[in-house]
């Protein structure tokens, strides 16, 4: 029973370690089309996101068949319980790099290639994902700590081009509408370190049994 279970367990760890590479990847294309306009993004991403909608069921579906075949405790339930509560951060993910590309479409191939905060905030909230997703598969607390803790460069990015687009509308009032469109662009890179965060601490949870939204 402990061998199936096992290979249950491996298996999990591929499909978390599959959809945290598809978070990666369509974060990277929304990052890239903001230097290097791509026209057809919204249409490249689609099958991305679908398949991280997909791997989100799959997920979902193997966990229920071991809580329900297997019926763990202790430690195996924490890290079934923190692998879906995972994949919903994951799959929201997805979601906001579609609503980057969104706001790319409309941009008609205006780029940012003078604004370098936003790039760095998308390989900021990259490395979170990695971070956090690899801390699940390794069990990795100092790992899943590292994620949390890059959650603040994320924010500081975010502040200097909040600061930034204000400084540039006030001087070009007419870029307005554009300077609002990189804002959100931004506010979507944060919040994706934030779902980057929460998928840390579900870590930290799968491993102590402890988690600070969630009382003792």
């Amino acid at each position: 029973m402990r061998s199936r279970f096992d290979s249950q367990l491996a298996q999990l760890n591929r499909e978390m370690i599959e959809m945290g590479a598809l978070c990666e990847e369509i974060i990277s294309m929304v990052s890239n089309a903001l230097t290097q306009w791509d026209p057809q993004l919204h249409d490249h991403i689609q099958p991305v996101a679908a398949s991280i909608d997909q791997k989100e069921r799959d997920i979902e579906a193997l966990c229920l068949k071991m809580l329900l075949q297997q019926q763990p405790v202790a430690k195996d339930l924490r890290v079934i319980s923190a692998a879906l509560k995972m994949i919903t951060d994951m799959e929201r993910i997805g979601d906001q790099a579609e609503d980057i590309a969104e706001i790319i479409r409309y941009l008609n191939g205006r780029t940012i290639t003078q604004i370098h905060q936003i790039g760095e905030m998308a390989s900021a909230t990259i490395r979170m994902v990695t971070e956090s997703v690899d801390a699940y598969v390794k069990q990795d607390i100092a790992l899943a700590q590292a994620a949390i803790k890059h959650d603040d460069i994320v924010d500081g990015y975010f502040l200097e081009m909040k600061q930034l687009l204000i400084d540039w509308i006030a001087k070009m009032p007419e870029h307005g509408e554009f300077a609002l469109d990189l804002l959100m662009i931004s506010k979507y890179f944060e919040r994706i370190g934030d779902h980057a965060t929460n998928i840390a601490e579900w870590v930290i949870f799968s491993v102590t049994g402890t988690h600070e939204n969630i009382p003792c």
